[in-house]
């Protein structure tokens, strides 16, 4: 399986396209890069295109209540203004509806390898299409899920679905760098739209991401290293800009086999560039004040586990107070190996702390 490019590769003015999922009241529950394949596997219809007036369609109406609960006294629809450019909502498409009924089946289907939860709400997942922008790349990944959290909102506004006022962010591999990426942009950003959501933001459970890009590359290297004896001898972190064009070449073909880096990244890793890289790249290196619960294995060999645990120690080197790492204890603790454990970590940390839905 090959990763998304680790590096946000938006132009000035970039379009982009988010899920969310909302139960009987609006959870806002923001999933980077697998949430949508999960749900699938649970059952559940195909996606449909609502026309304009319909459930779904930008303003229309929402249909009536989920998972057999009564009736919902939910606000009226309100006018909300669009911005003129970044989180500006393009369309709004209802992909499909899983019924309580259906997520307790598939869970029931996978038997000991299912999360211990209880389906009690429908669910309904939508695609939200915006206009994002991130043009000097400061904050890699950050504005896409930041302008998706504030044209969702703008979306419930006019729909009248009231929210319960929590907001969780979690993600896997890409999706958890770009989790972490919009955790230090909700937290340290200065822009005012950022104060709705950070009011409501609870915590934060990435997992397996390349938070320190450096480190992960390094490691990456040095399984290069075990992994080709010829190589070993020419490439050292440090004095990889004095690499020759066909050596660099295969080393660059190696870094790539099972992650798609932006090419400006590896270009500045092959050119020992250690300030550009965490000028561009670094999410690891700060002080978070929401929990933040990471999650990674120890045998991964696609995002190696040093990532994380550097994470931990920089943080925990700020004092951030509320901060852990959990290890994934499936064996082999892989990459792909561990993406159920890890749903299964999300859903626990969500059901000690999710309320009023």
């Amino acid at each position: 399986m090959r990763a998304p490019p680790l590096e946000w590769q938006g132009e000035a003015r970039a379009q982009g396209s988010g899920g969310f999922a909302c139960g009987q009241r609006g959870l806002v529950l923001v999933f980077v890069l697998v949430l949508a394949a999960w749900l699938s596997g649970c059952g559940g219809g195909g996606g449909e295109t609502p026309a304009a007036g319909s459930p779904g369609a930008v303003g229309g109406p929402v249909g009536g209540p989920v998972g057999g609960a009564p009736p919902a006294t939910l606000p009226p629809p309100v006018n909300v203004a669009e911005p003129a450019g970044r989180g500006r909502t393009l369309a709004v498409e209802r992909l499909l509806r899983i019924s309580a009924a259906e997520v307790r089946e598939g869970l029931a289907a996978r038997a000991g390898q299912a999360p211990p939860v209880q389906a009690a709400y429908d669910v309904i997942a939508w695609r939200i299409t915006y206009l994002t922008l991130d043009a000097d790349r400061r904050e890699p990944g950050a504005a896409a899920v930041v302008d998706l959290l504030g044209a969702a909102r703008r979306w419930r506004q006019r729909q009248g679905i009231a929210g319960n006022g929590q907001l969780f962010l979690g993600g896997y591999s890409e999706g958890g760098y770009t989790t972490m990426a919009a955790h230090r942009a909700l937290e340290t950003g200065t822009d005012p739209a950022l104060a709705a959501p950070r009011a409501e933001l609870v915590s934060v459970m990435p997992g397996a991401g390349p938070y320190h890009l450096a480190a992960t590359l390094d490691a990456l290297l040095e399984q290069i290293r075990d992994d080709n004896p010829l190589l070993a001898a020419l490439i050292d972190p440090g004095f990889l800009r004095r690499l020759g064009s066909s050596v660099r070449a295969e080393v660059r073909r190696a870094l790539n086999a099972d992650v798609a880096f932006d090419t400006r990244f590896i270009d500045a890793y092959l050119e020992d560039d250690r300030d550009r890289i965490e000028r561009q790249s670094n999410v690891h290196d700060w002080r978070p004040l929401r929990p933040l619960r990471l999650f990674h294995g120890g045998d991964d060999r696609t995002v190696p586990y040093v990532s994380s645990r550097s994470t931990l120690q920089a943080m925990l080197a700020r004092a951030a107070p509320d901060v852990s790492l959990t290890d994934c204890r499936t064996a082999p603790a892989g990459h792909l190996e561990c993406v159920p454990e890890y749903f299964a970590f999300l859903l626990a940390a969500l059901a000690g702390q999710a309320r009023d839905l």
